[in-house]
């Protein structure tokens, strides 16, 4: 009888334990990449109750996370310390930030010195909060090229100053790249007139694919420079088919692709819920 209450104790336990890992949880992670979470995918819940929110996405297993609310020294109201201890505290990394500081539609009357003052301030707050990288999230289009090389050229100092930091620099498109500016394609021009040891490109995978373009033929054409991918798709990832993830994945290392951003800025659920799902896609695509 002994025998029988110790065997049913154990088939008891053993049931109890695969329910509780594998009930809400997402699943197990098969890939050697981490994955994290743009912040802007929740922002209406950040906007309401920042710790419930990012407690709920660290529940739910991001490693990370990317900011987009990088403002005069802080992120989300808080010194970077504060920031970087919130989300640290929950055993997330902060990777990187959005942020940014656009020049005059003439880029020859730019003030220098003012923009550099606003850098240092901004790289040392980055620093301050353990940022691994910086982000341009968006820029303005040029008209012609004598204007992108000036922008080339800034991205390279920038690249230059977050480099001494200990940080890298990058560039995160939109499909407005995909653009000709007299007969020389947009983003095309950005990646051949950027030092690659000074600006990497955080390609955002869906623009690209709506801009009709392929992001795998990107990746073998200028292998290594797409060192952080923006995840996304129409709402959440693999909701739409057309984005191709599969191929996507299976070229992150021709892509040099060190970090993976989850960003979903349309849903099917509320935020939390899609955010959830698309992390629950990448760890069962994966390899």
């Amino acid at each position: 009888m002994k025998n029988i209450q110790l065997l049913l104790l154990t088939l008891c336990l053993v049931f109890f334990t695969n329910c509780t890992t594998t009930g809400s949880q997402t699943a197990p992670r098969t890939a050697d990449h981490p994955i994290y979470l743009q912040l802007y995918s929740v922002r209406d819940d950040i906007s309401k109750d920042f710790d419930a929110t990012i407690q709920k996405v660290a529940e739910m297993g991001y490693d990370g996370i990317e900011a987009a609310n990088y403002d005069n020294g802080k992120f989300y109201g808080m010194t970077p310390t504060e920031f970087k201890d919130k989300i640290e505290g929950l055993g997330m990394t902060v990777l990187s930030s959005h942020t940014g500081k656009a020049l005059p539609a003439d880029v020859t009357t730019t003030n220098w010195d003012e923009v550099w003052s606003w850098w240092d301030q901004c790289i040392n707050a980055h620093k301050e909060a353990g940022m691994q990288y910086i982000v341009v999230p968006a820029m303005p289009r040029p008209s012609t090229l004598e204007a992108l090389q000036v922008y080339c050229d800034y991205y390279n100092q920038i690249g230059e100053k977050c480099q001494a930091a200990g940080m890298k620099f990058g560039y995160h498109n939109h499909d407005f790249e995909f653009v000709d500016i007299e007969g020389q394609l947009m983003y095309d021009y950005m990646i051949q007139n950027t030092d690659p040891d000074k600006v990497l490109f955080e390609m955002d995978v869906y623009w690209v694919m709506r801009a009709g373009k392929s992001p795998v033929e990107y990746f073998e054409k200028y292998p290594g420079r797409f060192k952080v991918l923006h995840l996304k798709d129409h709402k959440e990832l693999g909701q739409s088919g057309m984005v191709g993830f599969d191929a996507i994945f299976k070229n992150l290392a021709k892509a040099g692709t060190e970090k993976l951003v989850v960003e979903v800025e349309h849903y099917n659920f509320e935020p939390l819920k899609s955010v959830e799902l698309s992390l629950e896609y990448l760890n069962n695509t994966l390899d």
